[in-house]
């Protein structure tokens, strides 16, 4: 299980690469802070049990996260993308 995180910070890196240079700085910060943390877990030697209490922790923590965002805080989009202003007639 360990494995699978250090699979995980090779790809928030590349994810975190791609926003970098694509100019997305505050992205690819938030990307390379979870390549960190990833890598970080997969060098602890932890259970499984304790892998898999982590991984849905943080799943439910990222899940919540972006609902509130684009819930309440994304602004919306314009015409026919927005399903807050579709109207149907």
């Amino acid at each position: 299980m360990d494995r699978m995180y250090r699979v995980l910070s090779f790809w928030t890196l590349m994810f975190a690469l791609m926003a970098f240079w694509g100019e997305l700085i505050s992205m690819s910060l938030l990307f390379f802070g979870l390549t960190a943390f990833f890598l970080s877990l997969g060098y602890m030697k932890l259970s499984e049990k304790t892998y898999i209490k982590i991984f849905f922790g943080f799943m439910f923590v990222s899940f919540v996260g972006f609902t509130y965002y684009t819930m309440f805080m994304m602004p919306l989009g314009g015409g026919e993308h927005s399903l807050a202003t579709l109207s149907i007639l």
